[in-house]
């Protein structure tokens, strides 16, 4: 909020959130339930993944690479030791 010069008020309306949501969260430290948090995530254009990172540095993955990913969890145990020794992983 401060990045944007954002208030309260403004946040819950980017948000579409009431404001006495938005303001509870500050004034009497109302951890946010999950859609309240997605919600002001989608205000401030970042995904929860990108609120979670702790260290700022989110790795984005490629559709390529996700597509590896998504076969890799498809595969046996055996096939995975497979894959990684050709890869010369083990």
């Amino acid at each position: 909020m401060e990045e944007r010069s954002w208030t309260e008020y403004r946040l819950a309306k980017e948000a579409n959130l009431s404001h006495s949501t938005v303001a509870n969260m500050f004034n009497r430290n109302n951890a946010p339930t999950f859609p309240t948090l997605e919600a002001i995530c989608n205000a401030f254009q970042m995904t929860l993944s990108q609120f979670f990172c702790e260290d700022g540095n989110l790795i984005e993955l490629t559709d390529e690479e996700k597509e590896l990913i998504s076969r890799w969890k498809q595969l046996s145990a055996e096939q995975r030791k497979v894959l990684l020794e050709l890869m010369g992983v083990i």
